[in-house]
C-alpha cells in the first residue's frame, strides 16, 4: 500500500534492480540521481581496485558528496526532514561542524588511498 502522492519507481544501479519510492512529481529528479549514482559506482567498479558492492556504494556516495561540497563551497544548508514534524528545514552548519567535516574527509582520503581514491 503506497502513501498518497508517492509512487514506486523501478531503477537499475550496477545492473541490480531496485524499487524506490518518490513523490509523484519527483520521478525525473530521482532518475537523474540514479544515473549519477550508477555512473559513479560503475567507474569505481571498472577501475578494478574495489570489488565489494557495499564498499563501491560508500566510495560513490563520498565522491558525490565531495563534488557537491566543492561545488557549493561547503555544506551550508540541509534539506533533510525534521524527525518530529516531517518538514524540511534549512539549517546553517556550525563552523565546528565544518572543521570536523574537513577532518573527516581528510581521514577518509588517507584511509581509502590504498584502494585508489577517486577524489
Amino acid at each position: 500500500m503506497s502513501k498518497p502522492g508517492i509512487k514506486q519507481v523501478e531503477v537499475q544501479i550496477m545492473s541490480q534492480t531496485y524499487m524506490l519510492a518518490c513523490p509523484k512529481d519527483g520521478e525525473e529528479a530521482l532518475r537523474e540521481a540514479v544515473t549519477k549514482v550508477d555512473a559513479a559506482m560503475c567507474r569505481i567498479r571498472d577501475a578494478g581496485k574495489v570489488k565489494a558492492r557495499d564498499r563501491i556504494a560508500v566510495l560513490a556516495a563520498l565522491n558525490i558528496a565531495f563534488e557537491l561540497y566543492q561545488k557549493d563551497g561547503g555544506f551550508r544548508t540541509s534539506s533533510f526532514g525534521n524527525a518530529e514534524t516531517g518538514d524540511a528545514e534549512t539549517a546553517a552548519v556550525d563552523p565546528d561542524q565544518e572543521t570536523q567535516l574537513q577532518a573527516l574527509l581528510h581521514r577518509l582520503d588517507v584511509a581509502l588511498a590504498p584502494d585508489g581514491r577517486l577524489f
